[in-house]
């Protein structure tokens, strides 16, 4: 068994791994929709690394690289083994392997999100070093599912697609910071793929929404404050739902702290799916 780097490894014999390794997780993911999700998580082969039994990847860490809350970090893209090499610690061996390369690199935190019913996993990753920094609610919902029955808008406005880079300040809408996925970091680096649409009230921008259509992802969704329980973020998904080609929609990592977003998917007949872990462990030198 050898352990190494990810850098000349060919993406065909990575996606070949994670399908294995989630085959019995019920996730299917096409190779297309690998190669998105680890442009926007910020995917590093030089960071990431396997274990190899010969040419075969039987345990691997696929990490991102960015900037993070103020911090340079390196966030799980995704881990996995396949089945039957698990209970051996291979997951662990890797993480610890690449510890020294992050290091060297002035990488001093690495970032993860883990489901909380995977009691498991939360208990590797805090023998590993990891803590809690916050707890997540998260979304999945059929469209046709969804109330999407829009009553007379209090506030009437306009809705139109922008560029986002041109509307930072809605961080000023923000009720909590955006997690890895969905940074605008992470949105630049798949601009491509995403729509943003921004409610206007009298030509001043009062909500908006980033989402992927091809994945029915939402990735942000805010209303500036004096504006809310006025039907502007209905609004905003009414047209979302126009725009996507998937027939499920996902709102992830929202702070469990953030009541109103739980509120307001509730009166749209919308339950929260689950939760999650974000975990962070410091690798700085030791002295």
């Amino acid at each position: 068994m050898e352990i190494k780097s990810l850098e000349n490894i060919d993406f065909e014999t990575i996606y070949n791994a994670f399908g294995q390794a989630f085959a019995d997780y019920e996730i299917n993911i096409t190779a297309e929709e690998l190669k998105i999700m680890l442009k926007r998580r910020g995917y590093n082969p030089e960071f990431s690394f396997a274990a190899f039994e010969e040419d075969k990847i039987v345990a691997f860490t696929l990490s991102g690289v960015g900037n993070f809350n103020g911090h340079k970090m390196a966030y799980d893209t995704g881990t996995g083994t396949l089945k039957e090499y698990r209970g051996k610690g291979f997951a662990t061996k890797v993480f610890e392997y690449s510890l020294p390369f992050l290091r060297e690199a002035n990488i001093h935190h690495y970032l993860l999100e883990v489901l909380q019913h995977n009691t498991k996993a939360v208990s590797v990753y805090r023998n590993l070093g990891f803590e809690i920094t916050r707890e997540f609610n998260y979304f999945i919902w059929e469209n046709k599912e969804f109330n999407n029955h829009l009553k007379n808008i209090e506030t009437p406005c306009s809705i139109k697609k922008i560029d986002i880079e041109n509307y930072l300040y809605v961080s000023d809408f923000w009720d909590f910071y955006p997690s890895w996925q969905n940074s605008f970091e992470s949105i630049r680096r798949a601009s491509e793929d995403f729509i943003s649409l921004g409610a206007f009230f009298e030509q001043k921008l009062v909500g908006y929404c980033v989402f992927e259509p091809n994945s029915g992802d939402i990735t942000q969704i805010a209303v500036d404050k004096p504006f809310r329980r006025k039907g502007i973020a209905s609004f905003l998904l009414h047209e979302v739902s126009k725009l996507s080609k998937n027939s499920k929609t996902k709102l992830l990592n929202t702070e469990i702290t953030c009541s109103s977003i739980v509120s307001f998917l509730k009166s749209k007949n919308v339950e929260i799916s689950g939760k999650q872990f974000e975990m962070v462990k410091k690798i700085y030198i030791t002295p």
